[in-house]
């Protein structure tokens, strides 16, 4: 099962789900996808069972749907609260999980530091979520489509 998190805010990204949908439908037939673009915890705990994979796709789009426009956190204080809030739900969320979870994600931390304030908060926060989540028990980083294990404890 995929926990599907992008919203199609423009053209260009209804073009990218459908395609990823029907890319989905040809590789995986029978794949069943819950679009859920903000309460990820919840979808992860009403959705995770012993023998049922999730895949959650993606952490980055999750977190962007919280904290963008980026100037939406100077203006809605509790906003911020609440993204931190599911934030510590998610963690936990997967620590109780009753099967497998797969986390995609994007390190974007990795390049030149952008210019902008509100870019630079939100590679931090990606950056903390993306430590938080590395305490599971297996970490790959892909590169030109090459993974590279940084944690296997299982």
């Amino acid at each position: 099962m995929l926990i599907a998190t992008a919203q199609p805010w423009d053209e260009e990204m209804r073009e990218r789900i459908a395609r990823h949908q029907q890319d989905r439908a040809q590789r995986v037939p029978g794949m069943r996808t819950v679009e859920e673009p903000l309460e990820l915890a919840q979808a992860l705990t009403r959705h995770s069972q012993a023998h049922t994979l999730v895949v959650v796709d993606c952490l980055t789009l999750w977190l962007t749907n919280w904290l963008m426009p980026a100037d939406i956190l100077k203006q809605n204080e509790a906003l911020a609260q609440e993204e931190r809030a599911q934030e510590a739900m998610l963690l936990i969320a997967i620590e109780k999980a009753a099967g497998p979870v797969v986390l995609v994600g994007n390190e974007i931390g990795l390049g030149v530091i952008p210019m902008g304030a509100e870019v630079r908060a939100f590679v931090d926060a990606l950056g903390r979520l993306n430590q938080d989540v590395g305490a599971c028990q297996r970490v790959t980083l892909m590169a030109a489509g090459l993974p590279l294990t940084l944690k296997d404890a299982g």
